[in-house]
């Protein structure tokens, strides 16, 4: 209660509950702007309470005060360990007690004002996380239509767009000087592209084209290195993503030196399936032209329109009107050991 007082009379709004039980009733239904615990209570602790407020989507990102008489150096470790913003020690004098709850906000409304300073942020985010609708990202975002086979960019050019599929499919690849292609990457909806040179800060060393007609969302250059810059969360995500696909292509530079013909055809049909297969208890089927898969495998036209030929008669996949179909993917992955 003289807690209470005294942030009173410093302009606040307060609430409170007498035991933790009822205080976690309070904040599911009031949604405070910062909550002030205590560790020892009746009902549920103070750890309690914050392990489940850290497990409520609405809950976890309210600034969290541990105040306590306890000053054991484990307690505290604890609080801090599962989530606590700051931890009050009793006794403690009015002013301390307002300049932390002063810290915490402004710094609250600080990241308010970033996140909706920056246009799509917070949207960016939760896409990536999977916890929001598509339209949501999308909405005031440019959206971009390419034709299958249009160029989306060209090695040498400076990126300007971090790129996001929402319909359709993307090939990343390089070509020799014969105009012979390597496609490096497959890109489906839901993917970012294009980050690599963004991240690097250099021009583009490999191209980009539709594979179908695709419909892209655009976010800016400058966007984007706000993003990277003021959100670790984010910014993990892209070099983990950045690093899987520098993995990925060493392991293609190892095969396309070493495997044989028809292990090259194999695991490209198996990339394939496992980039674009939407189902798991589906067949797989993919139209792609020659051209493109004998890209993806690495190897010329000639010799893969042979060994899918040699993989139909063996009844490992079937081909209609230019789509193949996987009949057998277990007996291509063994070709892969």
């Amino acid at each position: 209660e003289n807690i209470a007082e005294i942030l009173e009379l410093a302009g606040y709004v307060v609430s409170m509950a007498e035991n933790g039980k009822k205080g976690v009733d309070a904040a599911l239904k009031q949604k405070p702007d910062l909550i002030i615990c205590d560790i020892m209570m009746p009902e549920l602790d103070g750890f309690g309470v914050l392990n489940i407020m850290q497990r409520n989507p609405d809950l976890k990102l309210i600034p969290f005060i541990f105040l306590t008489a306890k000053a054991d150096a484990g307690d505290f470790r604890k609080g801090m360990g599962v989530g606590a913003d700051d931890y009050i020690t009793k006794p403690f004098s009015p002013t301390d007690l307002l300049h932390s709850i002063d810290v915490r906000l402004k710094k609250t409304a600080q990241l308010k004002l970033v996140s909706k300073g920056m246009e799509g942020v917070t949207q960016l985010i939760r896409i990536t996380q999977g916890e929001t609708a598509l339209e949501s990202f999308v909405e005031g975002k440019k959206i971009e239509r390419y034709k299958r086979k249009q160029i989306i960019y060209s090695e040498g050019n400076h990126p300007i767009w971090l790129f996001y599929i929402l319909k359709g499919k993307v090939k990343i690849f390089v070509s020799n000087t014969d105009g012979k292609e390597l496609v490096v990457t497959l890109c489906r909806a839901g993917d970012f592209f294009g980050y690599s040179s963004l991240l690097e800060g250099s021009v583009y060393k490999d191209r980009a084209a539709a594979l179908e007609d695709t419909e892209l969302a655009v976010v800016s250059k400058q966007e984007f290195e706000n993003l990277m810059r003021s959100n670790y969360e984010i910014s993990q995500k892209f070099i983990k993503l950045l690093a899987k696909n520098i993995t990925a292509k060493e392991q293609q530079l190892i095969n396309l030196a070493y495997d044989s013909l028809r292990k090259k055809v194999a695991d490209a049909l198996i990339r394939l399936r496992d980039k674009f297969k939407e189902n798991e208890d589906e067949t797989f089927t993919i139209k792609i032209s020659r051209e493109n898969l004998a890209s993806v495998a690495g190897t010329a036209t000639e010799s893969l329109i042979r060994t899918l030929t040699d993989f139909k008669n063996e009844k490992l996949i079937d081909i209609q009107s230019g789509s193949i179909t996987i009949l057998d993917s277990s007996k291509l992955k063994k070709m892969l050991n």
